[in-house]
């Protein structure tokens, strides 16, 4: 019998529990375009007071949250400013371009973490032939860049730097709950003065789709505009909102366990001197790491290893992407890791 995929590929990849099965089935459901699900409503009334906003729209994935979020704060022709590495600027399929005709202006910054003053920097003068900067979007945790864990005191200052400017500012907390639990900081700390926010059900918290994208009345009022315009809008959409429930009450409290998870594969893969991480060490559930051997390859490590029954991700730049997540059990981390190793000295060896 071939063995279970070890799959590290990312925290996207969890499947729904058991018991997070039977409360999608059980689920009292109604017309959510019509504002009748009690279940999906019951979902964005917790996830705003759990990041301490006005109110919430359930959205189908956190690339939605994002663009209406965009949307909702820039007009065509606006500057965003955010990270390199950020899934705004890299992973959504230009959609800030191509739909909200916005251009970003990306900043270099180690492990998706700039600051104030480079913020200040990358804010234009007004002028007629420069586009105007007009919102800031930041990660929290980031996610390319190494999933590493915004300061609270620097969230706030890079928050403010824009507000003193005029912009609107953004918090993509896909993560945001594996930086609450790193840390012990509220997600509301974190979300504190932020016009508009979100965190995603379906990595970490384990659910099959869904996000929740919370702001101000009047941001949601907007968003939900946005959201039926792109075709976001549901029906019975308690069934999934139900799922989301389930995860804040039950799987919230376990996202440790994917950062203990996370830190023992860094603690086999550092040991044995074939690998550099960027960030040195993990923060949350997420580790980022390249190779001592430059004839080590990102992509060939990554198919030897998926032949080994573990699977990664090759970034670019030459770098591993490994996700730990609530389908990863402690023995399987510690597994894959010693697996690594193995296929890194036998790659490096040319064999």
């Amino acid at each position: 019998m071939k063995p279970r995929l070890i799959d590290l590929y990312s925290d996207t990849q969890t499947r729904p529990t058991a018991g997070m099965r039977a409360a999608m089935a059980a689920a009292e459901v109604g017309d959510e375009q019509s504002g009748d699900d009690p279940t999906t409503l019951r979902l964005c009334a917790e996830v705003a007071a759990l990041l301490g906003q006005e109110a919430g729209v359930f959205m189908p994935s956190g690339t939605m949250c994002n663009l209406v979020a965009i949307l909702v704060h820039t007009s065509p022709g606006d500057e965003v400013i955010c990270d390199h590495q950020s899934h705004i600027y890299g992973t959504e399929a230009a959609g800030a371009a191509a739909l909200a005709g916005v251009s970003i202006r990306a900043l270099p910054s180690p492990h998706g973490i700039f600051t104030a003053r480079q913020v200040a920097d990358g804010i234009r003068p007004r002028a007629r032939t420069a586009p105007r900067s007009a919102l800031l979007c930041i990660e929290q945790t980031t996610n390319f860049s190494g999933g590493a864990v915004w300061p609270l005191a620097q969230l706030r200052e890079v928050r403010d730097t824009a507000h003193g400017h005029g912009l609107r500012c953004h918090l993509d907390g896909a993560r945001l709950l594996n930086a609450s639990a790193a840390t012990g900081i509220a997600a509301a700390d974190y979300a504190a003065g932020w016009d508009s926010a979100w965190i995603d059900l379906s990595k970490g918290l384990g659910c099959p789709v869904g996000a929740v994208l919370c702001g101000s009345a009047a941001f949601v009022r907007d968003a939900w505009q946005w959201k039926y315009r792109l075709g976001g809008a549901m029906r019975q959409s308690g069934v999934l909102a139900a799922a989301g429930l389930y995860a804040l009450e039950h799987h919230v409290a376990r996202l440790a366990a994917d950062h203990a998870n996370a830190l023992a594969i860094w603690r086999i893969l550092s040991a044995c001197g074939l690998f550099r991480f960027d960030p040195p060490r993990p923060d949350s559930n997420i580790l980022r790491f390249t190779f001592d051997a430059p004839a080590v390859r990102a992509e060939a490590f990554a198919e030897r290893c998926l032949a080994e029954g573990v699977r990664v991700r090759a970034i670019g730049g030459n770098f591993i992407r490994a996700t730990t997540h609530l389908d990863v059990a402690p023995q399987e981390a510690e597994q894959a890791a010693h697996a690594m190793v193995a296929v890194a000295r036998a790659v490096a060896a040319g064999a």
